[in-house]
């Protein structure tokens, strides 16, 4: 009889992977492609701590899929990545407090010494103090607090994740991935992914550790039925709910007026996926990256998301907006 280790490590989706390996070693292709396009089996969040791994402050998509996590219970955990000088994390410290969420920690992670794209003078009042930055400490104490995996969801770049994998012993097989960027079919051709090029290295590593990996590509993201706008309905949500909602949309306007007319919702449609909506698809795919970071067809085995049913999306994103907004 296995012992315990065995049975865990024959989980439905690892027997799934290998008969689709099989599959293919004897030619049965059309069979192994069915079978990869099969979801994977996910558990259920609710058992599962999430840690956030966000780059608050630039694109506010970052910011309205951290008010999503908020109302979560299993949200245990925020760290910034490519930190702007401790600010993402003191914002993130604040959003959370408005949204009631004191008791979820937040710490600065890694400083790429990027500068771009901040769109958040002014929002944080002087009193919020600089935030621990002890990510590998606050990531040790979570999954010492529980027994099983953990839930990472990544929506910055690679760089905390990396270091976690290195530093951390058991990380590799207690925690499960979804990460936003690259893309087998990105929008310029000449370069990565913008989560994935601001730290090819981290990428890299992480792709290879091992780690059961989900990933919304930019390919999905990037999308007319994905963007908000100074007239979508989720903006004029914000104006009528309370201070959190503020907050957000003063973060839109900066973004409008300094960047873009609109941004594209990665974060919470990769939110989304990491707590199994079925309205993504995904299949199991073999990829790389190159030496600049561009995702190409190979070994690395992730769960790629392909279709996205944004009707559906944007309504569950707009009723959860609501519903943490207004309890808070």
């Amino acid at each position: 009889m296995p012992d315990n280790k065995d049975r865990a490590e024959l989980s439905p989706n690892r027997i799934r992977d290998a008969l689709i390996d099989q599959a293919r070693s004897v030619g049965l292709h059309d069979r192994a492609d069915a079978l990869s396009a099969l979801p994977d089996m996910l558990p259920p969040l609710s058992t599962m701590p999430l840690i956030v791994d966000t780059d608050v402050g630039g694109d506010p998509d970052d910011a309205i899929a951290l008010t999503v996590a908020a109302g979560r219970q299993e949200l245990a955990l925020v760290i910034t990545s490519d930190e702007h000088g401790g600010r993402r994390a003191r914002l993130a410290r604040h959003l959370l407090d408005l949204l009631g969420r004191s008791d979820v920690p937040v710490v600065a992670g890694i400083d790429l010494g990027n500068e771009r794209y901040w769109a958040a003078e002014g929002l944080v009042p002087h009193d919020v103090p600089n935030q621990s930055k002890d990510v590998l400490a606050a990531v040790r104490q979570v999954l010492a607090t529980n027994d099983g995996k953990v839930r990472w969801l990544g929506i910055g770049p690679m760089s905390n994740l990396s270091t976690v994998v290195a530093e951390i012993p058991d990380a590799t097989g207690r925690l499960i991935v979804t990460q936003m960027g690259g893309g087998l079919n990105y929008r310029h051709a000449d370069r990565a992914e913008h989560n994935i090029r601001l730290d090819v290295a981290a990428a890299r590593k992480v792709l290879h550790a091992g780690l059961r990996t989900w990933i919304v590509p930019s390919e999905v993201t990037f999308h007319p039925a994905n963007e908000i706008t100074s007239g979508s309905p989720e903006y004029e949500l914000l104006a009528e709910s309370g201070p959190a909602g503020r907050l957000i949309r003063s973060h839109l306007d900066q973004w409008f007026a300094n960047f873009y007319p609109g941004t594209m919702q990665h974060d919470a449609l990769t939110l989304a996926q990491a707590v199994g909506r079925s309205f993504l698809r995904t299949s199991r795919v073999g990829v790389e990256l190159d030496e600049i970071g561009r995702m190409t067809p190979g070994d690395c085995q992730v769960s790629l998301t392909r279709t996205v049913d944004y009707t559906v999306f944007r309504s569950w994103l707009m009723q959860r907006l609501a519903e943490v907004l207004a309890h808070r």
